[in-house]
């Protein structure tokens, strides 16, 4: 069949950090992941916003938690969806998830075939600007095969580089040893990561955060190329400063490349990258 805006909706969860995809998109739907602070748990962007979830977060005694959304949040989302004919649910990594397993458990239980719940194996800012591109090929006319097509070369062809204050906030959340939490604290390593295979990988390691902004540039330049069909995103963890940074360096290296979104993270991408983080991310999406 032949897939469009007006019959296949996009559901996304909340670790797009894209909140404003559903007042933007008729047919986008946002289902939130979890943040538990002790006792008590909020839904990312929902009940809990960025600039809440840091202040909260620095004065917390023990690291909030992350869980991920059930079933049942997932079938509500593609309930409210009854009109459309197909649902494409794209979510982040299930090395990093178990999101997308739920999707696909509700998806089932809707049955009919409604729903296709899609690995992305990208996050934050990568995840919104996959969303987008299928959304713009949905708004011309699509088939499932472009759609499969553009997914697999997005998971070939994206780029994310990213940094944080600390290795602290990943180690404690299981995401990276935590030997490697500890020398970066004694020695002020910036660790420069990325994501292959749906894991979070280090690339290099630098000491400082000048040295780190110098990487970003460097894989930049030597990953893109200046054309009106770059797509670009920049997330960060309250740190405004590196937005700016950043901002600058995509103007100055690529002045032709859009610039898709510029985003906080939010309660659960927060929770694992911790505050001063900062990632960019780019695809070319010449084919659109």
């Amino acid at each position: 069949m032949d897939l469009t805006a007006a019959n296949t909706a996009i559901v996304l969860d909340s670790t797009a950090d894209y909140p404003q995809g559903h007042e933007r998109f008729a047919n986008w739907r946002i289902v939130p992941l979890y943040v538990r602070f002790g006792d008590e748990s909020f839904r990312d962007y929902v009940e809990l916003g960025p600039h809440d979830f840091y202040a909260r977060l620095r004065r917390a005694v023990e690291l909030p938690t992350t869980s991920q959304p059930t079933p049942g949040d997932f079938l509500a989302a593609y309930e409210e969806l009854g009109g459309y004919e197909r649902i494409l649910s794209l979510h982040l990594p299930l090395k990093l998830s178990g999101t997308v397993e739920s999707a696909r458990s509700a998806g089932e239980e809707l049955g009919g075939g409604k729903v296709r719940a899609i690995d992305s194996g990208t996050v934050s800012a990568g995840l919104a600007i996959l969303a987008l591109a299928v959304q713009r090929r949905l708004e011309r006319g699509t088939t499932d095969e472009e759609v499969d097509a553009l997914i697999e070369r997005f998971r070939r062809e994206s780029r994310m580089v990213w940094t944080v204050e600390t290795l602290e906030f990943l180690a404690k959340g299981g995401r990276i040893g935590k030997a490697a939490a500890m020398a970066g604290a004694l020695l002020n390593i910036k660790p420069i990561l990325g994501i292959e295979d749906g894991e979070v990988v280090p690339r290099k390691r630098v000491r400082g955060s000048q040295k780190a902004f110098l990487e970003f540039v460097r894989a930049f330049e030597e990953g893109s190329v200046d054309r009106p069909s770059l797509k670009v995103g920049i997330a960060h963890a309250d740190a405004p400063e590196r937005l700016e940074a950043l901002r600058a360096l995509v103007a100055r290296t690529r002045p032709q490349a859009e610039m898709e979104l510029e985003t906080m993270l939010g309660a659960v991408v927060g929770t694992h990258a911790g505050p001063g983080a900062v990632g960019l991310f780019w695809f070319d999406d010449s084919a659109d």
